[in-house]
């Protein structure tokens, strides 16, 4: 069995791999390199065959979304690879970054890592999908170290410590893949967005722990796909939420995800206020699709939890727009 398999899902991404991909090919260490193909309508799967031979290909008939695509894809390798590495089409890779997330990963404990992610477009500040470690507050909003909401903060060092997180972030994240495969991968119905999440919240009850490793760096261009005012995007984050809060919370979950839709329903008011009613639609509609889901995800309920690391007890959205708290290091964590 090979180490480490580092594995790419494209759709439609050729301007991506043009950019993005020659760092993979010279940061690869030797190790495969593997493109899992979402049914593209473009050249993507032509122009990878033709520059860079040595990149393997996985080609799915259709595009089944960034979860269920990296399921199918990674199926077909199953037993081939200790570990997989998945990687953003638009994420920029140094030197050396693979060594410190293969060491970190070797503790029997640590299920998954992440590196520190820096912004593509300005390499001094913390990126959107991820940052340096992901957390969740109590009403499951997810933040970062370096990332709360959209205030990016500039990385000055201040967190480079290597410690557990509540979720590593799907633009590059070095999983084991016997735990992949364990936990089923993937939740396929997420399609996009937040899948990450409730991977790493299914990790941490089977007893497993998520790290971040930041001595190792990547830049993330961020709304590769889908940009961050699209309705799809809107859409699929406040159903993807409330998905895996009904998956995976404890204690009185029914009432938590009360609360949380009423959050929801003030974030609603205020697309309204801002002149886009179009995306209250998306809200309205992602609690109609969750009311639809419910029985399945009730039955996805694991039935041991253990306790999970990188909870805020705190309410992030209070201490962000009320108590002017933008910054990782002003909480109480």
């Amino acid at each position: 069995m090979k180490t480490l398999a580092i594995v790419i899902l494209n759709y439609n991404g050729k301007k991506h791999l043009q950019t993005y991909l020659p760092s993979v090919v010279e940061c690869s260490d030797g190790h495969d390199i593997l493109v899992i193909d979402n049914g593209s309508l473009d050249d993507s799967i032509h122009y990878i065959s033709l520059t860079f031979p040595t990149v393997q290909l996985i080609q799915l008939k259709k595009n089944v979304g960034f979860a269920q695509g990296y399921n199918d894809g990674l199926t077909r390798i199953k037993g081939k690879y200790e570990h997989y590495l998945l990687l953003n089409s638009d994420v920029e890779v140094s030197s050396g970054y693979l060594s410190p997330l293969l060491s970190r990963i070797a503790g029997p404990s640590i299920a998954a890592v992440q590196p520190k992610i820096l912004s593509h477009t300005d390499k001094t500040r913390f990126e959107h999908a991820g940052a340096s470690g992901g957390f969740l507050d109590t009403h499951g909003f997810p933040f970062c170290r370096g990332r709360i909401f959209d205030a990016c903060e500039t990385d000055q060092g201040q967190y480079d410590e290597a410690i557990p997180v509540f979720w590593a972030s799907g633009a590059c994240l070095l999983i084991k893949s016997t735990l992949f495969h364990e936990v089923n991968g993937f939740d396929g119905k997420f399609f996009a967005h937040m899948e990450e999440i409730d991977l790493c919240w299914r990790l941490q009850h089977k007893g497993y722990q998520i790290w971040v490793e930041p001595s190792s760096t990547v830049y993330h261009l961020g709304g590769g796909t889908l940009s961050y005012e699209s309705s799809t995007k809107v859409f699929l984050n406040f159903r993807n939420n409330l998905y895996m809060l009904a998956k995976n919370e404890t204690g009185f979950w029914q009432g938590k995800i009360f609360i949380r839709m009423l959050w929801d329903g003030l974030a609603a008011v205020q697309f309204l206020l801002k002149g886009k009613p179009s995306l209250l639609y998306q809200v309205l509609k992602a609690h109609i699709a969750f009311y639809g889901a419910l029985p399945r995800l009730i039955s996805q309920r694991p039935r041991k939890k253990n306790t999970v690391l990188g909870r805020y007890k705190g309410n992030i959205v209070i201490d962000y727009f009320l108590k002017k708290k933008n910054k990782y290091s002003d909480l109480n964590l």
